[in-house]
């Protein structure tokens, strides 16, 4: 603002001072004038049209010419005592102006601190930002590599699942192949043993009377009978289940006075006529599904049975019987059909039997 009234004031000064000049050339001109033309013609014919100056006395004009002057001159100075007044105030108020401007640069000093510590920090960010964003561009580049690998060991995994599946089926049609041909072999055994039993009876059938021959021959020789054996001879271990009825072998003779049990087939053939007594005990595991049990046969004719079912644990079952026997008659156990006989070291599955007199 100073430097707005500064301009002000110097052009007022100009102005006045250019007027106040013109003021003097003027009177001067007029005084020149009356000096060199004195008559009145020469005066009219001078005399520009319109002006008010009459011909006269030069000191009069020259007086009037002063008064105009001294008139202009208090005019000026007025106007100039106004001007140094506006000047004042103008100057006041660019002070004012100067110090809110000073205020206002210093704001602005500060706020251009201020954004120029922004800017740092923006700069900062920005430099971060840009790490961050190289940083994420590597993690985006290895998750993709994470996501090429994880794609093709999906497919790989996929294929080995197929290949899985596709050995399951496998697996599975020769598990059903397998059991299906072990049932059928389980069929074959039983119908196998069965035949065994069948040819055994038939053999002891026929050999019924070279015994008989044999028996009569013993018979004043023959006084005593008795034997005991249990299942297994040596181990242990589970027999069954069998879908049809399946001689008992015990092998492990303990007794056989007389020899008329025979380890090898399981059958007690009678030497004398006479009254004998047969005990058989049997065990088996518990099993829902499958109970213990077997029958003592006398000549393939089912006498007594032994049977116990339970759902766990060791089940155990016994049965005895007193037979009268004619020399070659044939006593043997069968294992029922869909049980299962349990034995081992210690014998639980036992058959004895002895002559309990002659007739």
């Amino acid at each position: 603002m100073e430097r707005l009234a500064t301009p002000i004031v110097t052009t007022l000064k100009t102005k006045m001072h250019i007027l106040f000049t013109l003021l003097l050339l003027i009177c001067s001109l007029n005084e020149a004038q009356l000096h060199l033309q004195p008559d009145n013609e020469t005066n009219s014919y001078l005399k520009p049209a319109g002006s008010h100056v009459e011909a006269g006395n030069p000191s009069e004009h020259q007086q009037t010419c002063t008064q105009d002057i001294s008139a202009v001159l208090r005019e000026m100075s007025a106007s100039l005592a106004g001007l140094k007044v506006e000047v004042k105030y103008l100057q006041k108020e660019n002070e004012a102006k100067t110090r809110e401007l000073e205020l206002l640069k210093q704001q602005d000093q500060e706020k251009t601190k201020e954004l120029e510590l922004q800017k740092s920090v923006l700069d900062n960010l920005k430099q971060q930002d840009q790490a961050k964003t190289k940083e994420l561009e590597l993690q985006r580049r290895e998750l993709d590599k994470l996501k090429q690998q994880d794609q093709a060991n999906e497919k790989e995994l996929e294929l080995q699942k197929r290949e899985l599946d596709k050995l399951k089926q496998q697996d599975q049609a020769n598990k059903k192949e397998l059991e299906l041909q072990k049932r059928e072999l389980d069929k074959l055994k039983q119908q196998d043993q069965a035949h065994e039993g069948e040819l055994i009876t038939i053999k002891a059938s026929a050999n019924i009377t070279e015994n008989q021959v044999e028996a009569l021959r013993r018979e004043g020789e023959v006084k005593q009978v008795a034997f005991s054996a249990s299942l297994m001879d040596s181990g242990e271990g589970d027999i069954g289940p069998f879908n049809a009825q399946t001689p008992l072998v015990f092998r492990r003779i303990v007794t056989n006075i007389g020899n008329a049990y025979n380890p090898n087939t399981g059958f007690f053939i009678a030497p004398v006529r006479g009254v004998y007594h047969f005990v058989f005990h049997i065990k088996g595991h518990g099993h829902a599904s499958h109970y213990t049990a077997a029958a003592l046969f006398k000549n393939g004719e089912k006498t007594f049975i032994a049977s116990e079912q339970q759902p766990s644990h060791l089940a155990g079952t016994a049965n005895s019987i007193t037979l009268l026997l004619e020399v070659g008659d044939v006593v043997f156990l069968h294992q029922w059909e869909n049980t299962r006989v349990f034995d081992n070291e210690n014998h639980h599955t036992t058959f004895s039997g002895h002559l309990i007199f002659t007739m």
